[in-house]
């Protein structure tokens, strides 16, 4: 396949991780030489998300979401979070990442303050009809009987951890699952990917981590590495992968420009 003929998005990526504060405009563009139309910078903190709001003004493959860490406990900075959506909307792709971490997280109690401030994201999302971009580390489950019961529509499960199983009730309401490139070397998601249907799968990088190489620091030019594990897992082409990939983004998040 020529990467160059489908526009991807690295649906899932933290551009503000210190790991790309010395180099981050050399590897926007080896992205870009890669096949690479578009790059979502998801967010960690506030902070993360006025870096995004400032690098995506400057760079037009960015394209910028506002979330706040599931292990972020703070329900101040949760606050200004969500009015800082709520200020930004016209500029944002999306709410992420935010969610749920129990693999962290382990108190019931503090689990339930987790949940608590998650579901103000999926009010939010629903409010202002922006995708979420969710994580679900242990939390699987949970996470998706969550987005169900509150009747989110436009939802990303990044990096989803759980079995196909159950991935199954999010894909029957519509949900995608996000496929990094660490799926080379990763039997559950390799298993994932084999059980879920093509049309419920986008490609991300989860930069810096997430790559083919645990040791390596990951970058969104090897997202074309996902679509080549993809299409050998599924025994179809690239070339048909990269399409589907590409229609299942602009059905979640749009055209974004690419």
């Amino acid at each position: 396949m020529n990467s160059t003929l489908i526009s991807l998005v690295d649906t899932h990526a933290h551009l503000c991780s210190p790991e790309f504060h010395d180099d981050l405009d050399k590897v926007l563009a080896r992205a870009a030489a890669a096949g690479v139309g578009a790059v979502i910078a998801v967010a960690e903190t506030l902070a993360d998300a006025g870096r995004n709001l400032d690098l995506a003004g400057k760079v037009p493959t960015v394209k910028p979401a506002a979330g706040l860490y599931p292990t972020i406990l703070d329900r101040g900075q949760a606050e200004e979070m969500l009015a800082f959506i709520r200020r930004h909307r016209a500029r944002l792709c999306a709410i992420g990442e935010v969610g749920l971490d129990h693999w962290v997280i382990k108190e019931e109690k503090e689990r339930e303050i987790q949940a608590e401030i998650f579901s103000e994201f999926i009010h939010l999302s629903k409010e202002l009809d922006l995708p979420l971009n969710v994580h679900s580390r242990s939390a699987g489950r949970r996470t998706i009987q969550m987005l169900l019961d509150s009747g989110a529509t436009w939802v990303q499960l990044h990096a989803f951890d759980g079995k196909a199983s159950t991935a199954m009730p999010a894909v029957e309401a519509g949900y995608f699952f996000s496929v990094p490139p660490s799926v080379v070397r990763s039997r559950q998601k390799q298993k994932l990917v084999k059980h879920l249907p093509l049309g419920c799968l986008l490609v991300e990088t989860d930069s810096p981590v997430l790559g083919p190489d645990s040791q390596v620091r990951n970058e969104p030019a090897n997202l074309s590495l996902a679509v080549k594990a993809i299409a050998g897992i599924k025994g179809i082409s690239e070339q048909q992968v990269a399409e589907v990939v590409a229609a299942n983004t602009v059905r979640l998040y749009g055209p974004l420009g690419c």
